[in-house]
C-alpha cells in the first residue's frame, strides 16, 4: 500500500508536468506505468485513474484563472442586457464559454462513440512514440512558418465560433492518439489560426476543464464508483500531487513562452519518441 501511494504521487508529478507542457500526459502516464505499476490495484482502476488524475490539474486552472471564467458578475456594464437571471453574467465571459463549449463538441461525441476503441488500438507505447515524433515535427515546423507572421487575435473575445471549432477539431486528434497532447494539438491549432502563444495556451487551459470533467465523468461511471479505501486513498493523493504541481508548471509555461517558442518542446517529443521506439523495439 505505502508504495502504491508513493507511486501515485509520481503518477501526479508527471501529471501535473505533461498536462500543461505539450508532450502528452496521457501518453506518458502510459509509458511510466511501463516501469512503475501499481500493484494492489485492478486493470479497470488504472485505466480510470489516468483519466481522472487530470481533475487535480483542472482545479489548478479554476484556481489560477477563476477571475476569467467565472460568469456572475454584479456589474451592470459588463452583464448582459436582459431582465432575470441573465443580467447577472457577464457577456463577454459568457461568450468566451460559449467558444469553449464549441470546441469541445468534435472530441465529446467521438469520445462518448468511440472511447474504447481507440483505448485498444491505440494506448500502446509504439503508437504513443510515433504520435510524439509526428507531433514533435509538426511544432518545429509551424514554429518556424510562424516566426515571422503577427498574431491576429490576441484576446480570447477576438476568436471567433470559426476559430474555436477549427481548434476542437485539432482536439479531437488528442482524444484518438495517445501521445498527440490534448495541449500540443490545440496550440498547434490556434497558431495555425493567428492566435499568439499565451492567448493559445490560455484558451487551451479553458478548453481543458469541460473537456477533462467530461472525460472523468464518463471513466469515473463505466468504472462503476465503487472503490475500495486504497483506491481511494491513491486517487485523492495522485489528484493533490497533480493540482500542487500544475500550480507551478502553468505559471512557468505563461512565463515561458512570452519570450520562446515551443519548439523545445517539439525536440523533446522527437527524442523522447526515438528512445521509446529504440526500448520497446530491442526489449
Amino acid at each position: 500500500m505505502f508504495l502504491d501511494i508513493v507511486k501515485s504521487i509520481m503518477f501526479g508529478i508527471v501529471e501535473g508536468i505533461t498536462e500543461w507542457l505539450p508532450i502528452s500526459s496521457t501518453g506518458h502516464l502510459i509509458l511510466v506505468e511501463q516501469f512503475l505499476k501499481l500493484k494492489n490495484v485492478s486493470v479497470e482502476f488504472w485505466s480510470m485513474f489516468q483519466v481522472v488524475i487530470q481533475l487535480g490539474a483542472i482545479f489548478a486552472v479554476v484556481l489560477l484563472y477563476f477571475k476569467k471564467i467565472w460568469p456572475i458578475t454584479k456589474n451592470k456594464e459588463k452583464a448582459i442586457k436582459s431582465t432575470g437571471i441573465l443580467s447577472y453574467f457577464d457577456k463577454n465571459i459568457m461568450n468566451l464559454w460559449g467558444k469553449i463549449l464549441v470546441a469541445c463538441i468534435p472530441a465529446a461525441i467521438v469520445g462518448l462513440l468511440f472511447d474504447e476503441v481507440f483505448e485498444a488500438l491505440f494506448y500502446n507505447p509504439i503508437c504513443i512514440a510515433i504520435a510524439l515524433i509526428v507531433f514533435g515535427i509538426a511544432f518545429i515546423v509551424i514554429e518556424n512558418w510562424n516566426k515571422d507572421r503577427k498574431s491576429t487575435k490576441d484576446k480570447n473575445v477576438e476568436i471567433t465560433y470559426k476559430n474555436a471549432w477549427v481548434i476542437g477539431m485539432f482536439q479531437l486528434l488528442a482524444a484518438i492518439f495517445p501521445g498527440t497532447s490534448r495541449s500540443g494539438a490545440t496550440i498547434i491549432g490556434g497558431l495555425l489560426i493567428g492566435l499568439s502563444r499565451p492567448n493559445s495556451a490560455e484558451f487551451t487551459f479553458y478548453l481543458a476543464i469541460p473537456t477533462m470533467l467530461g472525460a472523468s465523468l464518463l471513466k469515473l461511471v463505466k468504472f462503476g464508483l465503487v472503490f475500495t479505501t486504497a483506491e481511494i486513498i491513491i486517487l485523492l493523493i495522485g489528484m493533490l500531487t497533480s493540482f500542487v504541481v500544475s500550480m507551478f508548471v502553468i505559471k512557468f509555461l505563461m512565463n515561458y513562452i512570452k519570450k520562446h517558442d515551443f519548439k523545445v518542446f517539439g525536440y523533446y517529443r522527437i527524442i523522447l519518441g526515438i528512445i521509446v521506439l529504440a526500448y520497446f523495439f530491442f526489449v
